[in-house]
């Protein structure tokens, strides 16, 4: 290096006293060859081509220069030369420009070319303009410098972002296109993203009227790993609107008209746009009739006065009105509505415990479930009316003060209970709808209006019912008596057994005591067993009255013979027993036996006794016949014996003896 430095210095001066200047090509030769060559061998190069140079100049003292001169000299040339680094932003002064390049001179040993198509926003580029370029690399295969405006212009432009958003300043871009979600921004070369939400405060419907437009962002995402930069207009116009807030809401007052823009429509009501801040507009006051939702009376952009309702300094929020403008239609409500008029309306809500009917426009009156039907089985309004029903009804109370109105449409008819006790006295039959089943009875409908209830026990004579299902259905129709007759509180009570005459009268005289009737096992229960009698008649066996004389006991579906053990009219209960049967028989045979036993005895003792009176009239002539009866009378006890006698003849055979 001190070589080329040392030739350099050495052709300079040389220049300077012959006032030639080397060629391009001799330069550049001489500036690459210089670290491997001498001084001499470089003079004798300059001297094959410039036989004018005169290499003793120095020894006529020609060209010398002092320390401090040539100094300032070096000090000068260095200063013609630019040290630059690849990957930095220097400044370049356009020296050419054709077809295809701009060539700039960045004070570098040799010129850089940017492409033309790089100063596009340029149409006014001339030689002299200085412009900054981002240093690619100092030298490509040919040696050239490679330089790139675009790069220059992307890297400052995202520094500039960068410090935007960390300085939180305002920047301006170019809308360029439209997006999924949003729009593309171009800031100073850099492509960012602008949200849909963050375009405006209010809802945007078309994003390309935003298309083509310059307009102020702030910077409010970078994301560094992938270049990607959000902005947003929105956050502009909510400090601004937020100022506005302020400034409105200071000047508020409960009752204050404004004039407001529909914003936005929801469920639940409206916002309005009041210049700058934002109000409520709930749906319960848009009108004072009732509406299915906002869109029915309102619409977007439509402008509106309102009346403030109450605001929120801190909280900055509004409650406005629409309805309150205009008088409560209570106020208008037709003075000939009395008690006991009609009127005349249609169903605007359904619920569990009525329907609300609309006479005017916010003037409403509630029909209960109880008053739409003379019927006691109606549970569910809906079943009888509909949102949309025009209805008639008769007013049955009203409040005029507290706005309340009480309806009813079964008053339109007449009451028929009122005719009840001539219609359906005690004893009367009459057919019935089953509307209803509990477990202690089936309601049913004479007519509408006329409700009756069957208790359970009278259903069926000598079926045992457990529940009414197992007897009847909803919508079934059955013949029913009058029992009971209730006017004053509506209550009628009906049977249905009672159209039969009672079967346990005759049942009664069949199945009597110890009486036997065949049956069948229907259900085995831990507690004994029911069983089918004839005549439709069910028995109960307890479980020790189930066992057969073999020891085994019956089983279901099993037919046997059962002795009534107990019958209860009243209860409808009769008891039965299988066992009894062999059990009896058994007892029956032991008595029969022991019956004829005592016969026997008895007659032996009669024996004896005669025998006794022989012996006492008998004669020693006798004897024969005496020893005659004696053999007759062992021969007695011998029989006896076998048979096991009771003592009792044993007690006479000790008397004879």
């Amino acid at each position: 290096m001190a070589k080329k430095q040392e030739a350099e210095k050495e052709l300079k001066s040389k220049e300077a006293e012959l006032g030639t200047v080397a060629l391009p090509t001799e330069k550049e030769t001489i500036e690459s060859e210089a670290d491997s060559i001498s001084i001499d061998e470089i003079k004798s190069k300059i001297t094959a081509n410039s036989s004018d140079f005169d290499w003793d100049a120095d020894d006529k003292k020609f060209g010398n220069y002092s320390d401090a001169e040539r100094a300032k000299f070096e000090q000068m040339y260095d200063g013609t030369f630019n040290s630059i680094n690849q990957g930095e932003i220097i400044t370049g002064t356009v020296v050419n420009i054709n077809n295809k390049d701009v060539v700039l001179n960045i004070g570098f040993k040799s010129d850089g070319m940017v492409s033309l198509s790089e100063f596009r926003d340029t149409p006014e580029l001339k030689v002299g303009d200085t412009v900054d370029v981002f240093v690619e690399s100092q030298e490509d295969a040919n040696g050239q410098l490679v330089l790139s405006r675009k790069r220059a212009k992307t890297q400052k432009s995202w520094e500039r972002i960068n410090a935007a958003l960390d300085n939180d300043e305002i920047i301006t871009g170019f809308v360029k296109s439209r997006t999924k979600g949003g729009l593309i921004v171009d800031i100073m070369g850099v492509e960012a993203f602008l949200p849909g939400s963050q375009i405006d405060i209010k809802p945007i419907r078309d994003y390309d009227v935003y298309v083509g437009k310059t307009m102020e962002f702030k910077v409010v995402k970078i994301n560094h790993e992938f270049k990607n930069v959000v902005v947003s207009h929105k956050v502009l116009i909510e400090d601004d609107l937020e100022n506005q807030k302020t400034e409105i809401v200071a000047k508020l007052e409960k009752g204050q008209v404004l004039e407001g823009t529909v914003k936005n429509i929801t469920d639940f009501g409206v916002f309005i746009d009041l210049g700058g801040v934002d109000g409520l507009l709930h749906i319960t006051d848009i009108s004072w009739g009732r509406i299915e939702h906002p869109r029915e009376v309102l619409s977007l952009d439509q402008k509106i006065n309102v009346v403030v309702l109450d605001f929120d300094d801190e909280k900055k929020r509004i409650a406005l009105g629409l309805k309150q403008l205009t008088p409560h239609p209570w106020q208008n409500l037709d003075e000939s509505i009395v008690i006991g008029s009609k009127v005349k309306g249609k169903i605007v809500t359904v619920a569990d415990y009525g329907a609300f009917l609309e006479i005017i426009p916010g003037v409403e009156g509630l029909i209960h479930v109880s008053e739409m039907s003379w019927s006691q089985n109606l549970r569910n309004p809906q079943e009888f009316l509909k949102v949309g029903d025009e209805v008639e009804a008769q007013v049955l109370t009203l409040d005029r003060e507290e706005r309340k109105m009480s309806l009813g449409i079964k008053q339109l008819t007449p009451d028929p209970w009122q005719q009840a006790a001539e219609r359906y006295a005690v004893g009367t039959q009459h057919v019935a709808t089953v509307k209803n089943m509990t477990n202690f009875g089936v309601f049913v409908e004479l007519e509408d209006g006329i409700d009756g209830l069957i208790h359970i026990s009278d259903l069926s004579w000598s079926k045992k019912v457990n529940h009414p299902n197992e007897f009847t259905k909803v919508g079934e129709k059955l013949d029913v008596v009058v029992l009971e007759l209730d006017v004053e509180n509506r209550k009628l009570s009906l049977g249905h057994k009672q159209l039969e005459e009672n079967p346990w009268d005759t049942f009664e005289t069949i199945f009597t005591l110890d009486s036997v009737h065949e049956g069948t096992v229907l259900k085995v229960t831990d507690k004994g067993a029911i069983v089918a009698l004839p005549y439709g008649v069910e028995g109960f066996a307890p479980t020790k009255h189930l066992v057969k004389e073999n020891g085994t006991p019956l089983k279901a579906e099993e037919t046997a013979e059962f002795k009534i053990i107990e019958f209860n009219k009243d209860t409808k209960r009769i008891v039965i027993s299988h066992s009894r049967i062999w059990e009896d028989q058994r007892a029956e045979a032991r008595m029969q036996d022991f019956e004829n036993r005592k016969k026997e005895a008895k007659s032996t003792v009669s024996a004896v006794k005669k025998v006794k009176e022989s012996v006492e009239k008998s004669t020693l002539g006798d004897l024969s016949v005496l020893a005659q009866l004696k053999e007759q009378m062992e021969g007695a006890e011998s029989k006896a014996a076998a048979k096991k006698a009771p003592a009792a003849p044993k007690k006479s055979e000790e008397e004879a003896q």
